[in-house]
C-alpha cells in the first residue's frame, strides 16, 4: 500500500497529493516488466504529463478520461468567491487548464469524455472528434431492484419533495429554497429534504439562513451526509425529485448521476434545461425539462404532485430507460468497444 495523508488541512492535503504523484511515478516500473496496450488515466493532470512520458518511452498509447471539468470549475469558483481558498482555486485551475487542453488532451491517443456537450466543448479548442468516445454517467444495475419507486413502511404524511446531492455555494441551491416557497402557495404540506453536504458549514448554513428569510424553514430538512443506502431511501420516500443546474458554462458539459439515480428508483424529476438533462428527459419522458426559473421549476413540480398517475408513469419510464441504457453493465460494454478500436487502431 502506498503511502497517504489523511488530514485535512493544506499542507496535509498537499503532501498527500505528493504521495499521490510518487505513487504514479511506479508506472515506470511497471512497463519495464509488462507489456501493456495503453496507459489510462482520469482527471489528474499532473499524473497525465507522467504517464505521457512513460508511454511515448515505450510505445504504449495513452488513454485520457476527463469526468468533469475540474480546471474551469476551480476557476469560476475563485473568481465567484465561492471557493475555500481563492487564490489556491485560482492558481490550480489555470495551471490544470493549460495542462489539459495544451499538452494533455493534444497528446493522447484517445479521451474518453462524459457527454456529447463535453465531446463539442473540447472539439472547439482544436481536438479531433474521431479521438473521443463519450461516456455518460450510470448506476449498478442493483438500483433497479431495491426500492421500485415503492413507498417504505414509514412513509411520510406530507408531500415529500427529495434534491441528493452536494450543497456547494457554486451550485446556488438557493433556488430551490425560493422554488419551494412558491410551492408551499398551493401544497402546505409539502418538504423539501436535501440530502447531502457541502464543502465547509458555510455552505448549507447559507441555504438555512435563505430558508429563514423565505420563512420556509419549516418545510426544510437538512439530512446531512448520508451513506449511500441511508440517502436513496430518502429517494424512494419522495413524491418528486429534483435535478437543478445551474445554467453556466462549466456545468454545461456534465452527465447528473443524481438524475440516473432518481430514475433507477421510479421516480419523477423535475429538472432544468441542460444538455444531457434535456437529452436524457426527452428520450426517456422520466420527468418534466423546464428553464432555470422558479415559477416553470415549481409549475412542473405542482404538476406532478397533483397528477399521482403522471408521476408514476414518467418513473416507470425512467426505470426502463436506466435498465436499457444506463446500467454499468451497458456502459461497460461502450467502454470495451471503444477499448478494442483503440487496440486496432494501434495495431494498424
Amino acid at each position: 500500500m502506498g503511502l497517504t495523508d489523511l488530514g485535512s488541512t493544506v499542507i496535509h492535503r498537499f503532501r498527500k497529493r505528493i504521495y499521490d504523484l510518487l505513487h504514479d511515478c511506479m508506472i515506470f516500473c511497471q512497463l519495464r516488466e509488462t507489456k501493456y496496450d495503453f496507459i489510462q488515466i482520469k482527471d489528474k493532470c499532473a499524473s497525465a504529463i507522467i504517464a505521457i512520458v512513460a508511454s511515448r518511452l515505450t510505445k504504449t498509447n495513452f488513454v485520457y478520461w476527463l469526468s468533469y471539468p475540474f480546471a474551469e470549475e476551480q476557476i469560476y469558483r475563485a473568481k465567484t468567491g465561492t471557493a475555500r481558498y481563492p487564490l489556491l482555486y485560482l492558481i490550480r485551475g489555470l495551471l490544470f487548464k493549460g495542462l489539459l487542453y495544451h499538452v494533455i488532451l493534444p497528446q493522447a491517443d484517445h479521451i474518453f469524455v462524459q457527454s456529447e456537450q463535453m465531446k463539442e466543448d473540447i472539439a472547439a479548442k482544436g481536438i479531433e472528434k474521431t479521438k473521443m468516445t463519450t461516456i455518460p454517467m450510470g448506476v449498478d444495475a442493483e438500483l433497479l431492484s431495491r426500492g421500485q419507486g415503492k413507498k417504505t413502511p414509514d412513509d411520510l404524511p406530507e408531500k415529500v419533495l427529495v434534491y441528493l446531492g452536494t450543497l456547494v455555494r457554486s451550485r446556488r441551491l438557493d433556488f430551490l429554497i425560493r422554488t419551494l416557497q412558491r410551492v408551499l402557495r398551493d401544497e402546505p404540506d409539502a418538504k423539501l429534504y436535501m440530502v447531502g453536504e457541502g464543502e465547509d458549514p458555510q455552505d448549507k448554513q447559507m441555504l438555512r439562513d435563505e430558508a429563514i428569510k423565505r420563512r420556509v424553514e419549516h418545510a426544510v430538512v437538512f439530512t446531512g451526509f448520508l451513506p449511500k443506502e441511508a440517502a436513496l431511501r430518502w429517494v424512494d420516500r419522495a413524491d418528486v425529485c429534483l435535478s437543478p443546474y445551474y445554467p453556466i458554462q462549466v456545468l454545461n458539459s456534465t452527465s447528473p448521476t443524481k438524475l440516473i439515480e432518481y430514475m433507477a428508483r421510479g421516480k419523477a424529476v423535475v429538472a432544468n434545461h441542460h444538455p444531457e438533462q434535456r437529452l436524457v428527459i426527452s428520450e426517456s419522458g422520466a420527468g418534466i425539462c423546464v428553464p432555470y426559473d422558479k415559477e416553470a421549476f415549481a409549475g412542473a413540480i405542482l404538476e406532478l404532485l397533483k397528477d399521482r398517475n403522471k408521476a408514476k408513469k414518467m418513473g416507470e419510464n425512467g426505470r426502463r430507460y436506466v435498465k436499457r441504457y444506463r446500467t454499468y453493465d451497458v456502459i461497460g460494454d461502450l467502454v470495451e468497444k471503444a477499448y478494442f478500436r483503440i487496440m486496432d487502431h494501434a495495431v494498424g
